[in-house]
């Protein structure tokens, strides 16, 4: 009887140790995997341009936007980013045969995808520092020509390096530092058929924008 009382005790103190084991490891996997920001950035474009016929370079005005995007966390360490917003350009065509031409201005919508590394994701600290590379994919819309006939831009598949901190208020809200660096090009159609007739003037535009963001995070 007493072999069959201790045999009863050791199972359920098992037991009792398993789930525990068991809980203490569910905690250790259950943190918040998502997070959304609020972003302000500036958009600096860091261009250059082969322009044929008139020759020269190329123009293009900063901006500033929001932005919104969002983190899913597969580990502590690991996540994805997709990064939301569209900035409007002014551009000009400088340095030519024909002096400065106002080409208008077009607007971009550069959605990006970036894989990061949070090195502190693991620990509980104020400072999480992370860096991300990805892809990303510009759309050109709603072009205004200036003063020639019309300007028309391939849409373009570019690279992303990103390099940021979120600096936590809480375990839940945190204000976010990030810089950018867009890998992107795109080819430029210029009719100019109004000022010359049959004139069109090709370009290979490279854009290669930084965006340095501030903004608010929260976690979920």
């Amino acid at each position: 009887m007493k072999r069959i009382i201790f045999a009863v005790m050791a199972v359920s103190l098992l037991a009792v140790n398993f789930v525990n084991a068991q809980e203490e490891e569910t905690k250790s996997d259950d943190f918040k995997r998502w997070q959304v920001r609020f972003r302000g950035v500036g958009v600096v474009p860091n261009e250059s341009a082969t322009i044929g016929v008139i020759g020269g370079d190329v123009s293009i005005s900063n901006a500033l936007i929001p932005e919104l995007d969002f983190t899913y966390f597969f580990t502590k360490n690991i996540a994805a980013e997709l990064i939301l917003g569209t900035a409007k350009h002014d551009v000009q065509a400088i340095e030519t045969a024909a002096g400065t031409v106002d080409l208008g201005s077009v607007w971009l919508l550069p959605p990006t995808l970036t894989v990061q590394y949070h090195f502190l994701g693991h620990k509980e600290t104020t400072f999480k520092p992370y860096v991300g590379a990805g892809v990303n994919y510009t759309l050109f819309y709603n072009a205004k020509s200036g003063i020639v006939k019309d300007v028309s831009y391939d849409n373009a598949l570019g690279y992303a390096a990103q390099l940021g901190f979120d600096l936590m208020l809480d375990d839940k809200f945190f204000i976010n530092m990030d810089v950018k660096h867009i890998f992107l090009s795109t080819d430029v159609t210029v009719d100019a058929s109004n000022l010359v007739p049959d004139l069109s003037i090709p370009a290979e535009v490279d854009i290669n924008p930084w965006l340095i963001g501030i903004g608010f995070g929260m976690k979920f």
